[in-house]
């Protein structure tokens, strides 16, 4: 069980391991034991977690989201494999964590006269400086 937030929590059901081997430091250690974890988080079926939550979290895996709608999140930093677990299981649980924020509605406003002015005025400053780049004359 995978405690998200007092009233979320992912089922082990839904969650599945695979441990292979890791690259990077681990000396001759790293060609004998599997350290690297490959955590799997069946988000498309997960009975949890509400259509709006789903489709933020599609969006938020980039893509570690899956064809067949599965999070895939690989840990291999540390040596242990208990360590590597346990990361890519916080960093799961951090992912539903943003998704579960809804994002605030933006509010359609119109500039001021004043930010239109001022805009406009640079806009005609910029033309002015752009314009004198051009070729000299010879004054003869």
């Amino acid at each position: 069980m995978l405690h998200i937030s007092d009233d979320i929590a992912i089922a082990d059901w839904e969650l599945s391991e695979s441990f292979t081997r890791s690259s990077g430091p681990g000396g001759q250690n790293v060609n004998k034991v599997s350290t690297a974890v490959e955590l799997r988080f069946e988000a498309e079926r997960s009975p949890h977690l509400a259509p709006q939550v789903k489709a933020r979290l599609k969006r938020l895996a980039g893509r570690r989201w899956t064809i067949d709608g599965a999070i895939v999140i690989r840990a291999e930093e540390t040596r242990s494999q208990a360590r590597n677990r346990e990361l890519a299981r916080d960093r799961l649980a951090e992912l539903i964590r943003a998704a579960l924020v809804a994002p605030k509605r933006r509010v359609a406003t119109r500039p001021t006269l004043g930010s239109q002015k001022r805009r406009l005025k640079a806009k005609t400053v910029r033309g002015t400086v752009k314009s004198l780049r051009g070729k000299v004359e010879d004054e003869d």
